[in-house]
């Protein structure tokens, strides 16, 4: 099991909607966070992009001489991005790293976001364009490592005699996760990714999505790992949990959450197409309202896009709730929660402990020496008690 944390470059605050609590994004916030996932014995950190982002690559540079171990998950974009030249980047960043790069592919679901970056192709050109990028960028960094060039033809993009001088660390390739709901996602996954990520949807949905992505892999001889992206609000106790998520909204406006939603409406997005069906029918924004599965919460996504759930409740039941994805094949949870600081201390303090040994292994790896403060200032705390 491998869990990841986000570093927060679209924002970060106390509560949702509004700039009430906001923080300050800076560098100094964003080493806090990553410093604190590295420490803690997170693997990686997913780094997201979009126009309300500040760059992943930039980000992810700048944060790799203030970490030892953690990975980074970073977005290359078809049709932003070249696939020769993201290929380059994506060498020098792993070499550099020390073997640190994980590459995620984003497609996009804002036809305005995407037409105001240049790009004006419908959802299935785009995913056939996404099909076309990530072959060549594969296949270019494959070969570097044979001194190899690669031409290809496609409908969107070519390249003739394309070379790398300088190989990533990882072989063939720094692994390649990607999302997306639709079928033309699923066949993309099972023809050409690592790792398939989905949003935090009830486990029934989760499960289809899954067996739908490894039926298209096994159409290719392939077989490929899943993963999760969610939320998470975890206390001590079960009520103190819930009590957070509906502080976290607490301060939203009515007319925020509308505007929200109108501009979800009008993506093409099937995962967020989801991700909004998740609140129809749910009007209000108390627990009975918004929690669609055990320990599910939809209340994130009524103002942000993309994952918009949350696991809510005490360190066992969040604990239940993980492993419940992991028996249905998940085996890699990207989570984050608001403000990314501090609830990256409460979910490694309450539920590491209760995940497998693996995780205790890796926190073991990076933690070679822990404590409580001194009792009395004389012992320790296990001597004292």
């Amino acid at each position: 099991m491998s869990i990841f944390w986000f570093i927060p470059t679209h924002g970060d605050s106390r509560y949702l909607g509004t700039g009430t609590g906001a923080r300050q994004l800076d560098h100094n916030y964003l080493k806090q966070v990553a410093t604190a996932a590295d420490s803690l014995g997170y693997e990686g950190v997913l780094i997201p992009t979009g126009r309300s982002c500040e760059d992943p690559w930039v980000v992810a540079a700048s944060l790799l001489p203030v970490t030892q171990r953690l990975k980074f998950l970073v977005a290359v974009r078809p049709g932003l991005h070249q696939p020769a030249l993201a290929a380059r980047m994506a060498a020098t960043f792993d070499r550099l790293s020390g073997g640190r790069l994980l590459v995620n592919l984003v497609t996009g679901g804002s036809e305005e976001e995407l037409e105001g970056d240049g790009l004006f192709l419908d959802h299935a050109e785009r995913y056939a364009q996404s099909e076309e990028f990530i072959r060549i960028w594969r296949e270019i960094l494959a070969r570097s490592h044979d001194g190899e060039s690669y031409d290809f033809e496609g409908k969107h993009l070519q390249v003739k005699g394309a070379k790398l001088l300088f190989p990533p660390l990882q072989k063939p390739y720094p692994p390649v996760y990607f999302g997306g709901s639709s079928k033309a996602a699923h066949a993309l996954a099972g023809e050409q990714v690592d790792t398939y990520l989905t949003w935090g949807e009830p486990p029934a949905a989760v499960a289809e999505k899954i067996a739908d992505v490894r039926a298209e892999a096994a159409r290719h001889g392939r077989t490929v790992r899943f993963g999760i992206r969610l939320h998470v609000i975890v206390r001590e106790r079960e009520e103190d949990a819930w009590a957070a998520a509906e502080r976290l909204i607490s301060h939203v406006p009515d007319e925020a959450i509308e505007a929200a939603q109108s501009a979800f409406a009008n993506m093409d997005s099937e995962g967020q197409r989801r991700m909004a069906a998740l609140h129809v029918g749910r009007k209000g924004r108390s627990r009975a309202d918004l929690e669609i599965s055990p320990n599910l919460w939809a209340g994130v996504g009524l103002v942000r896009s993309g994952a918009g759930t949350a696991l809510v409740g005490s360190p066992q039941q969040v604990a239940d709730r993980i492993q419940e994805y992991a028996d249905l094949g998940l085996d890699t949870f990207v989570l984050s929660g608001y403000p990314h600081l501090e609830e990256a201390y409460y979910f490694a303090d309450l539920v590491f402990p209760l995940l497998p040994p693996s995780i205790h292994q890796r926190i073991g790896a990076q933690q070679s020496f822990t404590r409580g403060e001194a009792v009395a200032n004389l012992y320790r705390p296990k001597d004292a008690a």
